[in-house]
């Protein structure tokens, strides 16, 4: 059984997307494998995209804002957070990345993301590495 780790990530703004890649890296133990990500919460999720240019980040919020309003009157979701909710679903909660070499198998822009739609808060990504042999 492999052991499951946990880091903590503060976030500072309500949404925003944390580029995690350099801590998860630093966390893998293994020359290849698999890497798994879990994001235990309802209001925050998890992705892999451009860390490039920090706009896709941007351009990413933005598209969710415009698509889901965060005061929308038909949600009924009492905490005033309903719009976190749903964005945090459309991004999903986990990911599997192959290890390679000791380093995750990302392509040459691609970060992965930790995405705060809920923010300011203390938030956890569970990581389990699955070792090859």
């Amino acid at each position: 059984m492999q052991v499951i780790q946990v880091i903590n990530v503060k976030t500072k703004k309500r949404e925003e997307f944390v580029d995690i890649t350099d801590i998860i890296s630093s966390r893998i133990d293994k020359k290849d494998g698999v890497l798994f990500l879990f994001v235990p919460h309802t209001t925050c999720g998890i992705t892999i995209n451009e860390g490039y240019d920090p706009e896709v980040c941007g351009d990413i919020k933005r598209a969710l804002s415009d698509l889901i309003k965060k005061d929308e009157p038909y949600f009924r979701h009492l905490e005033g957070n309903a719009d976190s909710h749903i964005k945090a679903s459309i991004m999903g909660n986990s990911l599997s990345i192959f290890i390679r070499n000791g380093k995750p198998s990302l392509g040459t822009w691609q970060r992965i993301f930790l995405c705060e739609f809920d923010g300011p808060r203390e938030r956890e990504v569970w990581i389990k590495i699955m070792s090859d042999g």
